[in-house]
């Protein structure tokens, strides 16, 4: 066995109803003092955030809620967020909601503690110095951003860069499936989709792959796989979200562990360009990854398919082919429009988003294909 090193949150509480005890569970774990709630204004306004805000007041927090957070959060939106946390002397962080929110909320933790300009952050470990304590509570089973280093910015008008390190890692994260019941139909498969990628991605990772890694990645994907179409079907599922949530949040330590790859490289360029969901664009987009990575390196996806119970017989070629279409079958069952043409993509921006793809290098480099300019058209040509 090869060395590796395998990094998480340090600790992750599963338990529903949580949220509504989230004053007292803090209070464990931290001296009670000033914290600052990063969220968006359609959770605080739906009133689901309520009990957690009443629990936190309740065991002496002083709160500010910061719901400025938007969908792939531009970078005045997170430096705007920082001030906030610094004018009001916060010693906790917490982000509650999707990705987006715990990705400020991880940014946040970091500028308000020090005086590093975001600007100076981009890219893999170009983070210094520490940041004050930051809790999350995901709303969403999709992004695992509650157990990874990553915070993703949209930095230009249609350009996103990632930030990577390992302050950006939080010292507790808190599931809670409750808090997931109300999530609409589109949006739960669509970030499923993003989990189910995230698993597929870093099981195949040219780099960094590990035995730990691979164990998160196939546990997260047989429970998301089993548990997808139960969730679109009937919201009201608890044991079926809380498994989302929990394969969610193992397929974020995977990809934490061993980063992913292509269909990330080419699902960016679709929400800088036209403000897609980012579990949506993944999803428009994984299919013709995973035919044009198989077509070389067929031995991983045969693997994740006999982890999910798939037939065993014929070649790699053959058995990755068997994934692949399982996969497929299995959205389609969400029922999501899965062209770029449905989602107002024009054929004509076809070029362009290519180009803006293979400035994903940080994410193209673990892809297990060398994936060129003409292979992102073809692969975007194919998914029109």
């Amino acid at each position: 066995m090869s060395s590796f090193s395998f990094s998480t949150v340090a600790q992750v509480i599963i338990q529903t109803g949580a949220a509504q005890n989230i004053g007292e569970i803090l209070s464990q774990r931290f001296t009670p003092g000033r914290v600052m709630a990063v969220t968006d204004k359609f959770l605080v306004r739906s009133g689901l955030l309520e009990p957690a805000f009443a629990s936190l007041r309740a065991h002496g927090w002083e709160l500010l809620v910061c719901d400025d957070v938007e969908a792939d959060p531009p970078d005045h939106v997170v430096e705007k967020a920082a001030a906030r946390a610094r004018d009001f002397g916060a010693t906790l962080v917490l982000g509650v909601g999707g990705g987006s929110s715990m990705d400020v909320a991880k940014l946040v933790a970091v500028l308000a503690a020090g005086d590093q300009p975001l600007s100076a952050m981009y890219g893999i470990d170009k983070v210094s110095g520490g940041r004050l304590a930051l809790v999350h509570i995901p709303t969403t089973a999709g992004t695992g951003s509650e157990v990874t280093p990553v915070a993703i910015v949209t930095t230009g008008a249609t350009t996103k860069s990632g930030i990577v390190a390992r302050q950006l890692y939080a010292d507790l994260a808190v599931l809670d499936a409750e808090l997931t019941v109300g999530l609409p139909p589109a949006i739960t498969a669509a970030t499923g989709i993003d989990a189910m990628v995230h698993a597929i991605e870093a099981f195949t990772s040219k780099r960094l792959k590990n035995p730990l890694s691979d164990h998160a990645a196939t546990l997260a994907l047989k429970l998301l796989s089993t548990n997808l179409e139960k969730v679109c079907v009937n919201g009201g599922d608890l044991a079926a979200r809380e498994a989302m949530l929990l394969g969610s949040m193992l397929a974020g330590q995977a990809f934490a562990n061993a980063p992913v790859a292509a269909v990330h490289a080419l699902a960016y360029p679709l929400g800088g360009r036209y403000h897609l969901p980012h579990g949506l664009t993944n999803a428009l987009v994984l299919p013709h990854v995973l035919r044009f990575n198989a077509s070389t390196h067929p031995q991983g996806y045969a693997e994740l398919g006999a982890a999910l119970g798939l037939a065993q017989t014929g070649t790699h070629a053959e058995r990755a082919a068997d994934f692949i279409a399982h996969i497929v079958a299995l959205i389609e069952k969400t029922a999501l429009p899965m062209r770029l043409r449905d989602h107002g993509v024009a054929e004509d921006m076809i070029a362009t988003l290519a180009a803006d793809a293979m400035l994903q290098e940080r994410l193209l480099m673990n892809n297990p294909r060398p994936l060129t300019v003409d292979d992102a058209l073809a692969i975007y040509s194919a998914a029109f």
